[in-house]
């Protein structure tokens, strides 16, 4: 290179790094957050990732149910007599299939207004969703009827089994507010274990969330004798879905950032610590334990070499979320171009034993939640105006 060119070359590098310090212009995914901070993600190696693949696509085969009469289905529960599917929409509601049609079941908001009404997909509830709630883990207590509700933005709530305005449980831990609840399960003495998934960023932050990778997500335990809220696990990087072992003796939960499954283990020797449970080939969000004692794990999306390269970079990803690049497109470039869903499962010791996907989203184009019911998985996101159904 002759040394003009050298001095362009360095010239228009100097104008593009100022440009990105200063964003004149606003158009950055970040330029809303000027307090944003992007965080290292403690990866395994990208050659320890699970490279098994569905090469048949199996989830072409899934049965859209439901099309465009719900919008952001993410948890699929069945209460104790199996009726359902109830769900929780990007509305605030959480909705039950009565045979026939949906019915309203329950709200978590005391705050709904006309800023609730129907819109055209999930996302255009972002901006309200602090008004009009966003259910998102559920969970039937089949003693009791309750139906147990992890909130983004009221916390840990509780409704009978007539449904209508929950009650809520928790909506602080340590003098810290639950400012992204997310998943909930709980033990034999009805102890519920529940996420918190950060401590910054609320739900309809989620893409700045990922893009930071911050690392104030929460893991509590709510003891609802004593009413009292004791945090478990602090400084997780996303933390989201729980499930118990079937023998209850640990549970397991999501850690999003990082991408893989954590065991925490609630009796034996061990009782009170934590340690890796799984490697996971992308983004998880939920998990659900089958009768067989087996996870059922949701991911959003394989991981891609670009989101890993930045995820150890964290200066270099900060670098170009503040190039003029709207946040849909940073976001499409961490998921490895275009949305595709993905579903693995797990052994109660936690070797893979089968994964399903649709590598191109023909179908199925993410997965928070996958619950198996009578030789069936009911398939939701919230993402997505549907509920998919595969038949195992």
């Amino acid at each position: 290179m002759t040394p003009t060119k050298t001095i362009i070359a360095a010239a228009l590098f100097l104008i593009i790094a100022l440009y990105c310090q200063i964003d004149p212009f606003k158009h950055s995914a970040i330029s809303n957050f000027p307090d944003f901070k992007s965080h290292k993600v403690d990866l395994c190696p990208w050659s320890e990732l699970p490279k098994q693949r569905d090469e048949l696509n199996l989830l072409h085969k899934s049965e859209i149910k439901f099309l465009n009469q719900i919008q952001g289905p993410e948890s699929i529960v069945f209460d104790s007599l199996g009726r359902g599917p109830y769900t929780g929409l990007a509305d605030g509601r959480v909705v039950f299939w009565n045979g026939e049609s949906w019915t309203d079941f329950a709200v978590t908001s005391p705050l709904r207004s006309e800023l609730c009404s129907p819109k055209p997909s999930p996302l255009d509830y972002l901006k309200n969703e602090h008004v009009c709630g966003r259910p998102l883990g559920l969970r039937f207590d089949k003693k009791t009827g309750d139906l147990y509700i992890a909130d983004a933005y009221f916390g840990l709530l509780k409704v009978g089994p007539e449904g209508g305005l929950a009650t809520p449980l928790v909506t602080e831990a340590e003098g810290i507010p639950l400012k992204f609840t997310n998943d909930l399960d709980f033990d034999e003495e009805g102890n519920i274990y529940f996420t918190d998934s950060s401590s910054k960023y609320q739900r309809r932050n989620f893409m700045q969330l990922v893009f930071s990778a911050e690392d104030s997500g929460r893991l509590l335990k709510y003891d609802p004798t004593t009413k009292q809220t004791t945090v478990l696990l602090k400084n997780l990087q996303f933390p989201n879905g729980v499930s118990m072992s079937k023998d209850k003796s640990f549970f397991v939960f999501c850690e999003g950032s990082i991408g893989r499954l954590r065991r925490y283990w609630l009796k034996g020797e061990k009782a009170g610590t934590s340690e890796v449970f799984a490697v996971l080939p992308g983004f998880p969000d939920n998990v659900r334990t089958n009768e067989k004692g087996e996870f059922w794990v949701g991911i959003h999306c394989r991981r891609s070499i670009y989101n890993h390269i930045v995820s150890l970079y964290p200066q270099l990803r900060k670098f170009l979320l503040k190039l003029p690049i709207p946040t849909i497109y940073q976001y499409l470039m961490h998921i490895g171009g275009r949305p595709h869903g993905v579903i693995v499962k797990f052994s109660p010791e936690g070797e893979l034993v089968q994964i399903l996907e649709d590598s191109q989203g023909k179908v199925v184009k993410a997965v928070s939640e996958v619950e198996e019911k009578d030789g069936k998985l009911w398939i939701g996101s919230v993402l997505m105006p549907f509920v998919a159904v595969y038949e195992l």
